[in-house]
């Protein structure tokens, strides 16, 4: 990837992913995060949480290619616009939760 894709790509990853390391960490060890989804979420998490820890200069092609993942991710959910009633104990919250972004924050 080139600078300027790298950089857009930074961008967005960061609108997208908006629970910090710690609050992700957090959330990736309760049951409701481990009982979400396939576990492909749960392992992004935990990948999220590794790419937040590093300093942009340190990042891989490989992270910027999971960044991506995760924002097109985020993009498609919330798309959805979850359920009508009780967003906060939602399996759509919870799978989104996986991939870093919290939609009642």
């Amino acid at each position: 990837m080139a600078d300027a894709e790298h950089d857009q790509v930074w961008k967005e990853f960061s609108e997208a992913v908006n629970m910090t390391p710690f609050e992700l960490e957090k959330w990736l060890k309760t049951d409701e995060s481990k009982e979400s989804g396939t576990g492909v979420g749960h392992d992004s998490g935990e990948r999220i949480v590794a790419i937040k820890h590093k300093k942009k200069a340190e990042l891989t092609d490989d992270d910027y290619a999971h960044m991506k993942k995760v924002v097109g991710y985020v993009h498609r959910h919330l798309a959805q616009g979850g359920p009508d009633e009780d967003k906060a104990q939602s399996a759509w919250r919870y799978s989104l939760m996986n991939w870093g972004h919290d939609p009642l924050k």
